[in-house]
């Protein structure tokens, strides 16, 4: 997906008349609007649906799983059945409240890898595509040089030195998930530089910072809003697969990716043990696409048609 310059909405932006009365209605028209464009879209709001109730069930894991992800209960292998839905693995514990448990360490990995990668990627990305010069320079090169290692590799080296922990895999996939989001920014910053709001800003005297802030940053923010919801699910997505290369968290700690990789050699005798936490991983990066593209959609029209 591409950070193109949008389409403003100037309601959306929170212009109205000069009755300051009416920039209430007015966004929230904008808000009906976007919900009505949104909702046409059924994929869109059944991954939505899907993503509140992984979220209920991050946030309560506690209360819903009907066993610490740590525990015990049958001390073995055993098939899915009404005690254990999704069975239980080598260890005897319990599947079913792995996957639950493993769903707030997906989320939290997703969410913060995310907000970190995008508030150092847009940050340089501003910078660079605006200011230019020496400063455009330093950092094009600093992210081409990164960007040309491969990501597997720079990650699972940055997660060795850092060691094997939650923490580590959101630090490492912050640091290098900025990169893409500097180059996309970068390029729409550009764009945005010589359009007449941009040039009326700098005729009336206006100083950099303030342009950047005032004037590019909420036209670069919404596409980028929309990749940020995608860009969770792809670090998602690595934080599994760090997990199954043995970068990611240690058992016992219910990674998904770990789980995977620790039965990926009993497939045979019990194929359940991979099956479950698979498809966890799978469902969870699918509810974020579709509700990424949904998204998009809903905030450019004009796109749906192109894609």
């Amino acid at each position: 997906m591409s950070l193109a310059p949008p389409t403003l909405d100037l309601e959306l932006l929170g212009a109205g008349d000069e009755d300051g009365g009416t920039d209430v209605e007015a966004a929230t028209s904008s808000w009906r609007r976007f919900w009505r464009r949104y909702r046409k879209n059924r994929m869109a709001v059944a991954a939505l649906v899907l993503l509140v109730l992984l979220v209920i069930l991050a946030v309560f894991a506690d209360q819903i799983a009907p066993y610490h992800f740590d525990e015990q209960p049958v001390g073995k292998t055993s098939a899915p059945s009404w005690d254990h839905l999704f069975g239980t693995d080598q260890m005897g514990r319990d599947i079913f409240s792995r996957v639950i448990y493993g769903a707030r360490i997906s989320l939290r990995v997703g969410i913060l890898a995310t907000i970190i990668s995008l508030a150092i990627g847009v940050t340089a990305g501003v910078v660079s595509g605006f200011i230019g010069g020496w400063i455009d320079t330093v950092i094009s090169r600093f992210v081409d040089i990164f960007l040309s290692i491969p990501y597997i590799v720079l990650v699972v080296s940055m997660a060795a030195v850092l060691g094997r922990s939650e923490k580590t895999v959101i630090i490492v996939l912050g640091l290098t998930g900025w990169l893409a989001v500097q180059r996309v920014v970068r390029s729409s910053v550009l764009q945005l530089k010589g359009l007449e709001f941009v040039e009326a800003a700098t005729a009336l005297g206006f100083g950099r910072w303030r342009i950047m802030l005032r004037h590019i940053l909420p036209s670069v923010l919404q596409p980028v809003i929309v990749y940020s919801v995608i860009a969770v699910g792809s670090a998602i997505l690595s934080e599994a697969a760090l997990s199954f290369l043995g970068a990611g968290p240690a058992d016992p700690r219910p990674a998904w990716g770990l789980m995977v990789f620790t039965a990926k050699d009993r497939l045979q005798p019990a194929p359940y043990e991979l099956l479950f936490p698979a498809a966890a991983i799978v469902i969870t990066v699918l509810v974020f696409r579709l509700i990424g593209r949904g998204l998009r959609d809903a905030v450019d029209p004009k796109m749906k048609n192109r894609s």
